[in-house]
């Protein structure tokens, strides 16, 4: 078997390896011995801020766990009933492709309606009235019947 030779490129990487390794122990005797280790560290004062020094033992705040909310807190049910029709009218129909859009009066949102959503026959510039449904690419009018 042959030997592994030993080229002028690994002997250099080696000799910078140890020289870091060297350099590496020697900071960090100098820490040791000038104290800076502390200087370190990283606090967290009683308002949540980073600071150097250690934090004072006598402001210490108690906080109950229980009452950390993880996640998104759940929907309180209000009072009101929202009516989920809407009105809007009619900017644009094309009856042989069976598509179009509803402005909400309200909102002056725009809408996508298809001819499978349509109660009634809708031509532009209809008033309707409409519901929404979360679609593929947004929310589509459902329902839509003439006012």
């Amino acid at each position: 078997m042959a030997r592994a030779q030993e080229t002028f490129g690994k002997k250099e990487r080696e000799k910078k390896r140890l020289k870091k390794r060297e350099e590496k122990a020697k900071k960090k005797e100098q820490r040791k011995a000038s104290g800076e280790q502390d200087s370190m560290f990283v606090y967290v004062d009683e308002n949540g801020h980073l600071v150097d020094t250690p934090p004072d033992p006598t402001k210490k705040v108690k906080v109950d766990a229980e009452s950390i909310v993880l996640g998104i807190p759940k929907k309180e049910e209000s009072d009101e009933e929202i009516d989920p029709t809407r009105k809007g009218r009619v900017e644009f129909f094309n009856d042989s492709k069976g598509y179009g859009f509803i402005k909400d009066t309200e909102t002056q949102e725009k809408f996508f309606v298809h001819i499978n959503g349509c109660l009634e026959e809708i031509k532009e510039n209809n008033m309707v009235q409409f519901e929404l449904e979360r679609g593929q690419k947004g929310m589509n009018a459902v329902r839509v019947k003439k006012i």
